[in-house]
């Protein structure tokens, strides 16, 4: 009796003990699995940026985009990115973009902090300020790249398609006065609860305010005509997140 009672101790020990080893084992696994799948996103240094081409930026936007859709967003150490953007910041874009709030342009492109200028105005529109600031983020900063981003559902364009005058805002609106009017050859119904009328009206808007740029600013004519910069026009998909380029 005793001695089937030690048997069956020993047999209870060394299950334990193989469990426990199995246990580690797995946990173990599981933690190199984990670490594996995790992405630490550096902020930018100067001599990364200037490595960096405008096609390159395009692209990594692009990809940042596609983690964006696809829910696989960089994991990112905010505090550490903090500290390491204290001493300078070197961008690789600048986006100008609506300043309509379902419009999140660094989680759009999955940038981390440092990575992108951010101009925002109502129905990305262009005046003298932005203009300076363009100038700013590409010839003093670096940039490589600038995006103008128009998205759907644009209550800038649907109030100026609507002819709407209030205040401030009528002057702001007449600015989008050239797109709609470049969109004249539509087929369809021209009303701003025509989503489509709406959606072609804020791509042309993007594209007329790169032909502004191009046009009133030297300094970053001469930047695209040496191949340091390009200037490209987008439009974000609010019913699905997607950036469309227009290069």
């Amino acid at each position: 009796m005793k001695k089937t009672i030690s048997s069956i101790i020993v047999v209870i020990v060394i299950t334990s003990m193989l469990t426990s080893c199995k246990n580690k084992t797995t946990n173990k696994n599981e933690t190199a699995s984990d670490t594996s799948k995790t992405i630490r996103e550096k902020v930018l240094t100067a001599e990364e940026q200037k490595a960096l081409t405008p096609d390159m930026v395009i692209q990594r936007l692009k990809d940042g985009n596609k983690r964006f859709l696809d829910n696989n967003l960089t994991t990112r150490d905010h505090s550490s990115q903090i500290r390491d953007a204290v001493q300078g910041q070197f961008p690789k874009a600048v986006i100008l973009s609506c300043m309509d709030s379902r419009v999140p342009v660094e989680d759009i492109f999955d940038a981390v902090i440092g990575d992108l200028f951010v101009c925002r105005v109502a129905g990305n529109v262009l005046n003298e300020d932005m203009l300076a600031s363009l100038e700013y983020g590409c010839k003093v900063s670096g940039a490589k790249i600038i995006v103008v981003m128009g998205h759907g559902h644009c209550g800038a364009v649907e109030s100026a398609i609507k002819e709407v005058q209030l205040g401030n805002i009528t002057q702001l609106l007449a600015k989008v006065k050239p797109a709609i009017e470049e969109s004249k050859n539509f087929t369809g119904e021209k009303k701003y609860t025509n989503e489509d009328y709406v959606n072609e009206v804020v791509i042309n808007n993007a594209k007329i305010v790169v032909k502004e740029i191009m046009k009133k600013s030297p300094i970053l004519k001469e930047m695209v005509d040496k191949g340091e910069l390009k200037v490209v026009s987008a439009a974000y998909d609010l019913k699905n997140g997607e950036v469309t380029f227009f290069e």
